[in-house]
């Protein structure tokens, strides 16, 4: 029997849990909902839509709206969702209420991967009173719980930095994992991206050695929740993403990546990073390598 477990349960709470805190003066609850229209064969991989509009039509009491792409990434990047830097980071999440004294719920539709981001953002920042809704809206709304059209708001917080600045990584770091026995490079790109049989970011394929773990496989597609520790466990030791080693994780922009990250530290690894621009960059650099199937 296995004995995986997720190890911080501070990290991840479930909809009882916040239904129970909502009134807490401390608390600070975001929905990240953006969605990825993907356009295939326009020469872009997608077009992003804000998920303001759903948060207008209801959202969890109290809670706020961010916008990764306006609010929290580099205008002047040909990619999006660059990261900006942790002091202009820092600076947005004070202005939506974030601060030293705080907790920190992030939640999404759909996916949890847009949770994540945030969450990781936070982390980086060295932010660690934050956590993930299991199940997001979808699994609050299901179970019938209270829904808000009142616009939430928080005054504005003040957060002390400090950073992780390894959480994040470019291409540098990813082209010298390559062959690095050290090091693990994880895809959570779907399994027809990861082969090269789409060519959605530009050149088809993967970056050469890493190995796929879609972040769609570590959330049950009925319940919207994270799967158990044991099958999480079970899918990264069957493709050899070893807790001793560092793992790199991306995707196609650094958003689906931050589920596999936070499933990893749940479950111990200790040198976590993520790809931040991904194949957004990757394939589109002719000087950079990658292999299909």
């Amino acid at each position: 029997m296995s004995t995986a477990r997720y190890l911080h349960p501070e990290a991840l709470v479930d909809g009882a849990w916040l239904q129970a805190h909502l009134d807490d003066p401390n608390l600070r609850i975001f929905d990240c909902t953006f969605y990825l229209a993907y356009e295939e064969g326009t020469g872009r991989p997608y077009s992003i839509v804000s998920g303001k509009a759903d948060y207008d039509t209801g959202h969890i009491p109290g809670s706020v709206h961010l916008d990764l792409q306006r609010e929290f990434s580099r205008a002047d990047s040909p990619y999006a969702f660059t990261l900006l830097s942790p002091e202009d980071t820092a600076r947005a999440f004070e202005r939506f209420g974030v601060g030293d004294d705080t907790r920190v719920i992030c939640y999404s539709r759909d996916s949890m991967t847009r949770a994540s981001r945030f969450w990781w953002m936070l982390r980086w920042l060295g932010f660690d009173n934050a956590a993930l809704l299991d199940g997001g809206f979808d699994k609050w709304a299901a179970d019938g719980r209270p829904v808000s059209t009142a616009p939430g708001a928080y005054p504005a917080g003040a957060l002390t930095l400090s950073p992780r600045p390894d959480l994040f990584v470019g291409k540098d770091e990813m082209l010298a994992a390559i062959g690095d026995g050290a090091a693990c490079s994880v895809n959570a790109l779907e399994p027809d991206l990861h082969a090269g049989r789409n060519a959605r970011y530009g050149r088809p394929g993967r970056i050469p050695g890493s190995v796929s773990a879609p972040a769609s496989a570590l959330v049950d597609a009925k319940t919207k929740q994270l799967v158990p520790p044991a099958k999480a466990a079970a899918l990264f030791a069957a493709i050899g993403a070893d807790p001793g080693k560092r793992v790199l994780n991306y995707c196609g922009g650094g958003i689906a990546a931050t589920l596999d990250a936070f499933v990893q530290h749940q479950l111990g690894y200790g040198d976590i990073a993520v790809y931040d621009s991904s194949m957004s960059e990757w394939a589109k650099d002719a000087s950079l390598p990658i292999e299909t199937d």
